[in-house]
């Protein structure tokens, strides 16, 4: 095929053009009126009053569909009739839209002209609802059939001199269900290439957890918050990400429980909550949460926890009995946190000791603790050390495997832990494979395969000729934006399942296909009747979701029924698996997943039961599951890194609306910004020092090993986070990471640890991209 030049390629970064941002105060209560209105005008709008209401009472109930957004868990008893929450129902919004997007429109929209579009817009236009191609040298995306496209990826993967020239991505998205059969179709096709949205998130969570407590989950429930003594959120901003989380901090709160925030932006959900089911409380002051905030550097969290580390052994505050009889490498962690100079880590964290004194007595006080944290810990190079200093101070206390205390990693997309619980992992453990193998007879691949990031140096490198996506949006949520649109351009196919238009659809191989899927709220009517699909919920709850409207278009399929179809064209005689079987009754998977997966007993009837089952955790009931049998103490470097003069250390973050690389809007409200994405949040004094003022567009440079990246025109916010540190949203920023910095041992990308310079963009005229404007 002919390339075209370069200047000719669909955009890979959303546009370069920053609106005039406006500003206000920053907020100190999230919650309340302003998140009724803004949940009402999204879940009205855009699937209409009558089905938008619907679906709201069906959201998160024991009848109902479960959230297409995060991952925190629902009550297990009785539940609210609104047991939802507002990007939840933002969420329901975008994927139960009115708009349908079909033929006429992308017959009248080039791939290219699609591209000088922003990510906004893109899922503004509307339900896919046809299978689509886009053919060598074609422009513009064309109808396919269903059996045609089938049959595309059937050859181009047939073709292929090596099963380990394909690669099959997975989003969070995805059902128990059809994650199995993925990864049994892939598996019998002959690799273990199962990259997916974990690798970008908390796959440092599951290495640390898993060496540490033996176990690569959580060790809480949703009822050990209100049993709480403390409860510290670090790397983590619950009221953007999992609003829902703050009605448990309320709880626990309200029942006693001290709160502290470890964070580098000082976060509105944090502060104070008002319950927007409260009526009578929202005129109110709302209930305070966070009784301390600590605004640690970024990436300072080892420093910072290593501190808090000496100073509750400087008073002697171990559970002796519980580390002396259920834990190892005590003496080695001592010897490290105690030889550290105060001054040091001080310096790294950006916390005195004096500013730590309170949380440490809080701690020294307290037996039953839990630690939250998302990605603000899970993406730098020392992420997997960040977690296990977490579980350092737990094991010091004694605070795993009793109520009220325990690791709470707090997972982003609502099945991203069953994904990974039903086999979509590059790396299985043999006792998966040889499961595998006795149920369906065949001997299942045992060389590790790709992660996502070794995925992307595979495509670049010419090594891997196709991609399949079962949902997400590859191109956005992944690191060094050029580079990994250059390495998706030298496949031969690449494949989508989604639901909306983004930007992954413009960015393609000699070939594209987008095929059409249902969404979770839709009904799944097969051959057998009536379907449910279930999920596994961030506590390791598993559990039934239900459709509840008719679909977009008749001609949508489930993921369960593209991922059996397609395995029964690609394979053929090849696979034994009676794959339009498993397509009527999706009972007939869940039986295959019982015999496969432990902890599944019994499940199509214990998924029936409201509220659904938790599976085994053994860490939860203080049993450990290592190879020493007893949990472990780890011992972990100060954090590397050299600021030169000009230099700040860059976090990417999730605005208020937004849901992973989903825009649902322009504003953050619980930033104060109004109306742009491509703003940069600077220190006022670094902004001083760096010669630049308030709205000022400027490019920011990332450095890394020498090699430098740009992203063009952003506009300068002065904001309360540490010197020397800056954040901006991502993806726009996503162009920053590079490919090659990524956590040690997770491989995940280093996306809140980047190094940067700012300087004002050529050509600019000093204007009023920056408004105030009241709160």
């Amino acid at each position: 095929m002919r390339r075209p030049p370069d200047t000719e390629l669909p955009r890979a970064q959303p546009p370069e053009a920053p609106e005039p941002v406006s500003v206000s105060k920053v907020p100190t209560v999230a919650g309340g009126i302003p998140a009724i209105a803004s949940s009402m005008k999204f879940a009205l709008a855009a699937p209409g009053p009558v089905r938008g209401a619907r679906l709201l009472l069906k959201m998160n109930q024991h009848d109902g569909f479960d959230c297409p957004g995060c991952a925190w868990p629902d009550p297990d008893g009785k539940r609210s009739m609104a047991e939802f929450c507002e990007n939840g129902a933002k969420a329901l919004a975008e994927e139960a839209t009115a708009h349908t997007i079909g033929a006429a429109f992308f017959a009248a929209h080039s791939v290219k002209d699609l591209a000088e579009q922003s990510d906004h817009w893109l899922g503004q236009q509307g339900r896919l609802v046809e299978p689509l191609v886009l053919r060598p040298g074609a422009t513009h995306y064309a109808p396919i059939s269903w059996d045609e496209a089938f049959a595309l990826v059937a050859r181009e993967l047939n073709a292929l001199g090596s099963p380990d020239e394909a690669a099959f991505y997975t989003s969070g998205r995805t059902s128990n269900e059809a994650a199995f059969l993925y990864q049994l179709f892939v598996r019998q096709f002959g690799t273990n290439n199962l990259p997916d949205c974990s690798n970008m998130c908390h796959e440092s969570s599951g290495t640390a957890l898993s060496e540490t407590l033996g176990i690569g989950k959580g060790t809480v429930k949703l009822d050990d918050f209100p049993k709480a003594q403390v409860i510290v959120v670090i790397g983590q901003n619950p009221g953007t990400n999992h609003p829902r989380m703050l009605t448990a901090l309320q709880d626990a709160a309200r029942a006693g429980a001290k709160l502290v925030s470890i964070n580098p932006l000082p976060e509105a959900g944090l502060n104070r909550f008002k319950h927007p089911q409260e009526v009578l409380k929202l005129l109110g002051p709302g209930t305070a949460l966070a009784h301390h905030w600590l605004q640690v550097r970024v990436n300072g969290d080892v420093p910072l926890l290593q501190l808090l580390g000496k100073m509750l052994l400087e008073a002697n505050a171990i559970d002796r009995a519980f580390v002396d009889a259920r834990t190892d490498g005590f003496e080695a962690y001592r010897a490290n946190v105690m030889s550290r100079v105060d001054a040091e880590l001080e310096e790294l964290s950006g916390i005195t000791r004096a500013e730590l004194q309170p949380v440490a007595e809080l701690l020294r006080t307290s037996e039953r603790i839990i630690f939250c944290w998302a990605m603000g810990l899970t993406q730098h190079a020392n992420a997997v050390g960040n977690i296990q200093e977490i579980v350092n101070l737990l094991l010091l206390r004694g605070s795993v495997g009793k109520p009220g205390a325990g690791a709470c990693p707090v997972r982003g997309h609502s099945n991203v832990q069953g994904d990974r619980t039903m086999g979509i992992w590059e790396r299985p453990k043999p006792e998966f494979l040889d499961a595998l193998a006795r149920v369906f007879q065949f001997e299942p691949p045992r060389k590790h395969g790709h992660d996502t990031v070794d995925t992307i140096r595979a495509m670049r490198d010419g090594n891997l000729k196709v991609f399949f996506a079962l949902g997400g949006n590859f191109l956005s949520a992944t690191p060094d934006t050029e580079l990994t649109a250059t390495a998706l351009r030298r496949c031969t196919l690449t494949a989508h399942v989604s639901t909306k238009l983004n930007r992954a659809h413009l960015v393609h191989g000699e070939t594209a296909l987008i095929l059409p899927c249902r969404g979770r709220t839709e009904i799944d009517v097969q051959q057998g009747g009536p379907q449910f699909v279930s999920v596994e919920n961030s506590m390791g709850v598993v559990h039934a979701s239900r459709g509840a409207v008719p679909p977009a278009s008749e001609a949508l399929k489930s993921e369960v029924d593209i991922v059996a179809s397609l395995a029964q064209v690609t394979l053929g005689s090849r696979s034994r698996v009676d794959w339009r079987a498993l397509t009527h009754d999706y009972d007939r998977i869940r039986d295959l997943i019982e015999q496969v997966i432990p902890g599944f007993e019994r499940y199509n009837a214990r998924v029936r039961q409201a509220g659904g089952f938790y599976l085994p955790n053994a860490a939860r009931e203080g049993v450990f599951k290592t190879d020493i049998g007893k949990a472990r103490f780890t011992v972990h470097p100060l954090p590397a890194l050299k600021l030169e003069p000009g230099q700040l250390l860059m976090m990417t973050v999730r605005s208020h609306d937004q849901y992973n690389t989903t825009i649902y809007g322009l504003d953050d409200r619980y930033r104060g910004i109004r109306h742009g994405r491509r703003v940069v949040f600077l220190n006022a004094a670094d902004i001083d020092a760096l010669g630049l003022h308030a709205g000022q567009v400027v490019d920011l440079t990332s450095h890394f090993q020498g090699e430098a990246r740009v992203a063009k025109r952003f506009v300068v916010v002065p904001y309360n986070i540490p010197k020397r540190c800056a954040a901006t949203y991502f993806p726009e920023a996503n162009v920053l990471v590079p490919l090659d910095h990524t956590a040690a041992r997770s491989n995940t990308p280093a996306s809140k640890s980047v190094v940067i310079s700012v300087a004002p963009s050529v050509g600019e005229q000093p204007s009023g991209l920056l408004q105030s404007r009241e709160p």
